[in-house]
């Protein structure tokens, strides 16, 4: 039996890289009773970071879920990573849960990926809470991070905890709204004991009960007149209170304690129970003009919001049902292809273990594998969604609900390329089937061939992000490939009209070959392209043999008089020439019109062209000087400025060879807070010092 929606708690675990997050999922499924033992994040045994590349690099790289009961509800946990290169994950989580703790590490308080991921839940209308930890480190100080956190995010940021002692000295918490003192010793699951608030803590802890009982009667009228005539409030009616003004974002409570020692670890569990929304509680989920309720009673809705790529169970589709009851060995619909799925069996997962499930009801999360088509993104129903009103229920057939599509959430582009090949020859479609998969559990990731170079490009948010996706290809799919940097897809044009003549003609037994054109060509407008004009008068050359003649222009035109990249914006005409009645052929008119087009691009002047790119960047004020400097000396031209929320957006013109390893290098310049984006613009001839390296570089691999 399912648990009821109102017993449920959907949390996402986020925050910068290196807070402590896999460290608190740890400590919180330890505490829960789930794990018997407390693993670390150094020693490469938590549950959350069980694959091979998270466990060598030390930091999350995937979502991971974890199911499991305190206090008669259920939490579906997120724990998701903090590096910016793995953002979907974190998005994701985002979407499908009513409540995020947001995790901050004492020593840094607020960081970049905390900011930018607060502003996301802000728009998703998601409850908030923050959990200060790392508090025994050197440094460490919770006042200070407390008040960068009302700093960035305002003033409903409100302490519900504060620590007794400070760096190596922490030793427990105070809990605010009972004014209760609790201590911790060692890290095992009964290590809190609770004791008198000390004596030299007391004022401290009046200070900050009044501070969050001021932002509690904010939230209820009739409390606020009663807090302000010294009335002593319940803790039931705080605690309601609290959840009321957390639920949709007027109020953020703080909490504390260290993961890696279990302290206060029970604490925050009490507080994921009593100050964060439930499904019912947090309201249905508006989309496409529809409202789905968590109720048992109404048609089912699941939304899948993440795939993994398994080699063996196949894809693995998490989901969170948003209204009525998924149930295992039944069948669905999806919205999308409208193809009917069956639910084979419903997994509820914890880590790398997973347990099966009868069924799963609204405002649960879980994991279904071996659906036919399903991927991140689609919506699971219990009928067509093109056959007309949501009205009524059953399953399959008969009247249906409309389609759905859940409002997208911006994902970061990806910005670092490289070309990709197989190391062994044959194993081409092996490793592109398997960046494909990859590429389902991650959509940041881009995958495209350069139609110019021919190269197989792979892009990433950065060279880490490329990096785990090549990790992954040899691990999971046992793919092995190489990178290197993707070639900059020059072109050429011409600069001056020039004449010419080519002639094919072969006799050597047998029937000969002969075709014989002249042609006139011309530059043309940047970008207008390749024109090819017949002037033939008389027949001189038989109409049929005239397409012949503009393939071989064309093939001609692949490699350029410069540096042998691909000429455009060209005009041919073709003026003049002769035929033979026996020996002509296509393939001869073919020939000689490639010949004709070689010699007059060799006296047409040629020049050589680079793609520029429109840079879209966004900076911290404080780095705009030497951004811009650093875009000047790549040959950029910024085009204009304006400020954003706490950043700087600059757009800039760049040559595209300016730009191949940009994304390290905005890092370092930024502090890791600048991104950027970037779109094809134009092309644009190369300065002639830059040309010639081009042009001996091209020279030198051509020989190689």
């Amino acid at each position: 039996m399912h648990k009821s929606a109102d017993r449920i708690r959907n949390v996402a675990l986020v925050g910068h890289r290196g807070s402590g997050k896999t460290s608190l999922h740890e400590a919180l499924l330890y505490q829960a009773g789930v794990t018997t033992r407390l693993g670390t994040v150094a020693d490469g045994t938590t549950v959350s970071d069980a694959d091979p590349d998270e466990q060598a690099r030390g930091m999350s790289i995937g979502l991971a879920v974890s199911s499991f009961e305190w206090q008669e509800r259920k939490l579906n946990l997120l724990d998701t990573p903090g590096d910016p290169s793995f953002v979907a994950d974190a998005l994701g989580a985002l979407r499908v849960c009513e409540s995020a703790v947001f995790v901050v590490n004492a020593v840094m308080g607020v960081e970049v990926s905390t900011n930018r991921l607060w502003r996301r839940a802000a728009e998703l209308d998601i409850a908030r809470l923050l959990f200060v930890n790392m508090l025994d480190r050197e440094r460490a100080d919770f006042f200070r991070t407390l008040d960068s956190l009302k700093a960035a995010f305002g003033p409903h940021v409100v302490a519900t905890e504060i620590p007794i002692g400070r760096e190596h000295d922490v030793s427990g918490v105070i809990d605010l709204v009972d004014m209760r003192a609790y201590r911790y010793e060692g890290s095992g699951r009964d290590n809190c004991t609770e004791i008198p608030i000390p004596d030299a803590l007391v004022p401290q802890a009046e200070e900050y009960r009044e501070k969050l009982m001021d932002e509690v009667a904010e939230v209820s009228e009739p409390l606020m007149e009663r807090y302000l005539d010294g009335e002593e409030i319940a803790h039931d009616e705080i605690v309601a209170a609290l959840k009321d003004g957390t639920n949709h974002g007027g109020i953020f409570p703080v909490t504390c304690g260290v993961a890696t020692r279990n302290l206060a670890t029970n604490r925050l569990l009490d507080a994921i129970v009593e100050d964060l929304p439930s499904p019912v509680k947090h309201g249905g989920l508006e989309v496409d003009g529809m409202t789905l309720e968590p109720s048992e009673d109404a048609e089912l809705f699941a939304y899948v919001f993440k795939t993994r790529a398994d080699p063996f169970a196949g894809r693995v589709n998490l989901f969170r049902v948003y209204s009525g009851v998924l149930r295992r060995d039944s069948h669905v619909l999806n919205t999308r292809s409208h193809g009917k799925e069956r639910i084979g069996q419903l997994l509820v997962i914890q880590g790398k273990e997973t347990e099966h499930v009868d069924e799963l009801g609204p405002g649960d999360i879980g994991a279904v594998a071996k659906l036919k088509e399903t991927r991140a993104g689609d919506w699971l129903a219990s009928r067509d969604p093109t056959a007309g009103g949501a009205g009524s229920k059953g399953s399959g057939g008969g009247e249906a609900v409309p389609a759905i599509a859940m409002p997208s959430i911006p994902l970061p582009a990806p910005v670092m390329a490289f070309a990709i090949e197989a190391k062994t020859k044959g194993d081409e479609d092996k490793v592109f089937t398997a960046l494909r998969r990859l590429q389902e559990e991650d959509p940041t990731i881009d995958l495209h061939r350069d139609e110019q170079t021919g190269e197989q490009i792979v892009a990433g948010l950065s060279q880490i992000h490329v990096e785990v996706v090549v990790d992954r290809l040899r691990e999971r799919f046992g793919a092995e490939v190489t990178l290197k940097p993707p070639r900059v897809p020059y072109q050429e044009t011409l600069r001056r009209p020039a004449r010419a003549h080519g002639r094919h003609k072969k006799q050597s037994g047998g029937r000969g070959q002969f075709g014989d054109c002249h042609i006139e060509i011309e530059p043309l407008e940047p970008g207008a392209g390749f024109v090819f004009e017949d002037r033939i008068k008389g027949g001189v050359i038989p109409s049929s043999f005239i397409p012949a003649v503009e393939k071989g222009v064309r093939e001609a035109m692949t490699s350029g008089p410069v540096a042998g990249f691909p000429v455009k914006d060209v005009l041919v005409r073709l003026v003049d020439g002769s035929y033979h009645s026996v020996d002509s052929s296509e393939m001869a008119f073919k020939l000689a019109g490639s010949i004709a087009m070689r010699e007059a691009m060799a006296q047409a002047n040629g020049a050589l062209l680079e793609p520029i790119m429109l840079v879209t960047l966004s900076v911290p004020e404080a780095s705009v000087g030497d951004v811009i400097g650093d875009l000047n000396a790549r040959r950029g031209r910024p085009q204009g400025m304006e400020p954003a929320v706490g950043m700087t957006e600059i757009k800039a013109e760049v040559p595209m060879a300016e730009l191949l390893s940009y994304a390290p290098d905005l890092r370092s310049l930024t502090g890791g807070q600048g991104d950027y984006t970037m779109e094809f613009l134009r092309y644009e001839e190369v300065p002639a010092h830059l040309a010639e390296r081009v042009v001996a570089a091209s020279r030198e691999a051509a020989l190689a």
